[in-house]
């Protein structure tokens, strides 16, 4: 196994992103209704694992198996299935640098509370310094214990996903995105 690294705010990570999902867009064309750049990457200052997250959401469920295919026979991604049993389907390139991309369907649950993480670390900077100094301690009691890093980070993403659906502090509630994304994906 390797380490878990967290390295400072990389600003090309956007470019990086953007690169990717204009490549996937392309690969897989009307099926996609967008894809989204999530993560802690996709928080501008925020430390993160050199790695970019996607969620490239599809216009259909039916297109699920045919979506994975042709992701596959580019051979640039490692295929991982569905490893969260979420229905998302996860693929990789790199290992410590790279990509990390899940397809799903419309109105995936785990997307929508990704989507609204991310949401509320870049519009709440306390919490994400706090996210932030977090990752950077789990990482280094962590080694190469992904699953004590993931787990750690756990309580904290579950107690944003409550503040921001307001179940706790309804005057800040962002809610849950619905509704199909914009086509062209998320642009930052």
């Amino acid at each position: 196994m390797r380490p878990v690294v967290i390295v400072d705010y990389d600003p090309s990570w956007p470019e990086q992103f953007a690169a990717e999902r204009d490549a996937l867009l392309a690969l897989l064309g009307g099926r996609v209704d967008g894809i989204h750049h999530i993560g802690s990457t996709a928080v501008p200052g925020l430390a993160a694992k050199p790695k970019i997250d996607m969620d490239a959401v599809l216009r259909d469920e039916r297109f699920v198996p045919e979506a994975i295919e042709l992701v596959r026979e580019t051979g640039a991604y490692d295929f991982h299935g569905d490893p969260y049993g979420d229905r998302r389907w996860t693929f990789t390139r790199g290992h410590t640098h790279g990509i990390r991309l899940y397809l799903c369907g419309p109105g995936n649950r785990a997307h929508l509370q990704r989507i609204l993480f991310r949401d509320w670390l870049r519009t709440h900077s306390a919490d994400a310094a706090a996210y932030e100094a977090l990752k950077r301690r789990l990482a280094l009691a962590a080694g190469e214990d992904w699953d004590f890093y993931t787990g750690g980070k756990a309580d904290f993403v579950a107690g944003i996903i409550e503040r921001a659906t307001g179940r706790d502090r309804p005057d800040e509630r962002i809610g849950l995105p619905t509704g199909p994304a914009p086509r062209e994906g998320d642009r930052t």
